[in-house]
């Protein structure tokens, strides 16, 4: 079973409605004992980076995802789910992350015709053999709507670039911890490829 955090942070239904077209079951959940009895867990999102830390606190759900990631549970965070599990951001300055991966979020810089927020499909490039990405094309196109971008502290973990103003660490690897900033959910079939995989991932490990 898949299990998908509710904390109030939006994105959840078409994470969901991803999986199901895949013939996986899904629960969409915050009750700590569900989380913890997952098979695999995803940690979804959109909208601020300290906003979302202040619900995931609120609902008690702090403790419960840094045990489920302890456990090597395969746990996958999307878009603001990537950025939550690294340890800081400058959209919200003193706001702590879960600090689960070394890194922090900056503000995406300006450059001469490119909009910010980054929105719409871009083309990654694939690096150091990230599960997720099995089978998967270099530069392949996947669907990104974010304006703050990880810098990882951890070069060997990132598994997928972007270039958008600056190179941009677009998704990650450690451990049974997998994360994207782009929306596989929204990425046609190579983001449900992608979501298989990591499907795959949780079924290997029975």
């Amino acid at each position: 079973m898949i299990a998908i955090i509710d904390y109030d942070a939006g994105n959840i239904r078409s994470v969901e409605k991803a999986f199901q077209f895949l013939g996986e079951e899904t629960v969409v959940t915050r009750d700590p004992e569900i989380l913890l009895k997952a098979d695999r867990v995803i940690l979804p999102g959109v909208g601020s980076f300290g906003d979302a830390m202040g619900k995931l606190g609120a609902f008690g759900l702090i403790p419960v995802i840094r045990e489920i990631t302890e456990r090597q549970t395969p746990f996958l965070g999307i878009c603001l789910g990537l950025q939550l599990l690294f340890e800081s951001s400058e959209e919200s300055p003193g706001v702590e992350g879960l600090g689960i991966l070394k890194g922090k979020i900056v503000k995406i810089p300006f450059a001469p015709g490119l909009k910010i927020p980054h929105m719409g499909w871009n083309s990654i490039h694939l690096q150091n053999e990230g599960r997720l990405f099995a089978g998967i094309p270099e530069q392949t196109c996947v669907y990104f709507v974010h304006s703050y971008y990880l810098q990882a502290e951890e070069p060997e973990i990132v598994k997928a670039t972007v270039g958008y103003s600056t190179c941009m660490h677009a998704s990650v690897e450690k451990g049974n911890v997998f994360a994207c900033q782009f929306h596989p959910e929204k990425s046609s079939r190579y983001g449900l490829a992608m979501l298989r995989n990591f499907a795959a991932i949780g079924k290997e490990a029975r």
